[in-house]
């Protein structure tokens, strides 16, 4: 039998699965000892606990007095905002830089290759330590804030007016989510009407009226509200309006910036990895610069880009947790507080590792759900 290598394979396999099997099974054992020999109980009652700290920036509601659950998801909530906003800027500089790399104009390629070494070059945490110190020591107090057209610049970031609460504007968010699908879904019927007769149906103008009537039908729908909150300075703060803290603008313009950076490499090297007879093909036919890049290059190119793109998705979104390092109150700065105040460090380290990962499973299969789309099928 041992001859046979189907069986030493077989032999060798569950050999290592028992020995991992053990090591885990000691670990646990040893964690419990350990944890029982200084009278510390494990489990997740804590987060139903009264959580008695304040978090200076929530989306949802949220007081000194909700429980250790609640501060979780105002810091988890926190993360996946400034990530998705990121991600979005990030995605668009890095486009942009890329392209400029290849240009042919000497002074713009060189302006994008210099930003580019420049900024991948420095450690990420200390960009945002210099945005954070530029934005709260350069900028006047708050009694001498710069007021640009209706906006307040001042050390307590940027102050604007804002909406007033009304569900109007709920509804006006949900007609522009409906107008991306409707884009999205006349985009699709005009390729296939391209493909299928050779007509070419307009997209531009369409999707542009769609995404200003469906809102704006929302909005009139629900009471067309026009009250807005005007910021007023009262005492050592403003009064109204909406205040964007310089933690959350440190955070989101250093994760942008830096990103952007590798975006821009990658970009770079997937119009590159286009064969020069598709440009010479496309040139040829007398197509623009811009019609090369839209119709031929950028297509193509997105199979290559789309799996590195991937990976500086998932790094943006872990390199958000610097966010402790200039106060910003993200999931890790929520959870930190939690864990010093409870002491449940395992079960506090393990939601932080749990969430991480879910978010990182998400993006990666969004992501590799769109390779599947854009990828080459061979006849």
């Amino acid at each position: 039998m041992w001859g046979s290598g189907r069986v030493r394979r077989f032999v060798y396999q569950t050999a290592l699965l028992l020995l991992i099997a053990a090591v885990a099974g000691y670990a646990v054992h040893n964690l419990v000892h350990n944890l029982q020999s200084r009278s510390i109980t494990m489990g997740f009652g804590y987060l139903t606990q009264e959580a008695g700290f304040d978090i200076s920036e929530k989306l949802v509601a949220y007081d000194a007095g909700r429980s250790y659950g609640r501060a979780f998801l105002v810091g988890l909530l926190n993360t996946l905002f400034v990530s998705a906003c990121a991600i979005f800027v990030a995605t668009l500089l890095g486009l942009a830089l890329g392209i400029a790399r290849l240009s042919p104009n000497w002074l713009l390629r060189k302006l994008a290759g210099g930003y580019i070494e420049a900024v991948r070059n420095v450690p990420l945490i200390l960009q945002l330590l210099m945005w954070y110190g530029m934005l709260t020591e350069l900028l006047p107090p708050v009694g001498q804030a710069w007021r640009i057209g209706v906006a307040y610049l001042s050390q307590r970031g940027v102050t604007l007016p804002w909406p007033e609460a009304h569900d109007a504007w709920w509804g006006a968010l949900l007609g522009i989510a409906a107008a991306a699908v409707v884009s999205l879904l006349w985009s699709k019927r005009a390729q296939a009407v391209q493909a299928r007769t050779g007509r070419l149906l307009p997209v531009g103008w369409p999707s542009l009226l769609a995404f200003v009537l469906l809102p704006s039908l929302a909005w009139a729908a629900l009471g067309a509200p026009t009250n807005w909150s005007q910021p007023a300075l009262a005492g050592f703060d403003f009064e109204g309006g909406k205040t964007i803290s310089p933690e959350f603008l440190s955070l989101f313009a250093g994760l942008s910036i830096y990103t952007a950076a590798f975006i821009a490499e990658i970009v770079r090297g997937g119009l590159q990895a286009v064969p020069k007879g598709q440009v010479d093909a496309a040139q040829a036919l007398g197509l623009s610069r811009a019609q090369l890049l839209r119709l031929v290059m950028l297509p193509q190119a997105l199979r290559v880009i789309i799996p590195p793109l991937t990976s500086q998705y998932l790094n943006l979104t872990k390199n958000s947790s610097l966010a402790v390092a200039i106060g910003y109150p993200d999931l890790v700065s929520v959870s930190n507080t939690t864990l010093n105040q409870t002491g449940q460090a395992i079960e506090a380290i393990g939601l932080m590792m749990a969430v991480y990962l879910a978010i990182s499973l998400a993006i990666s299969g969004l992501m590799n759900w769109y390779n599947f789309r854009v990828r080459l099928v061979e006849r």
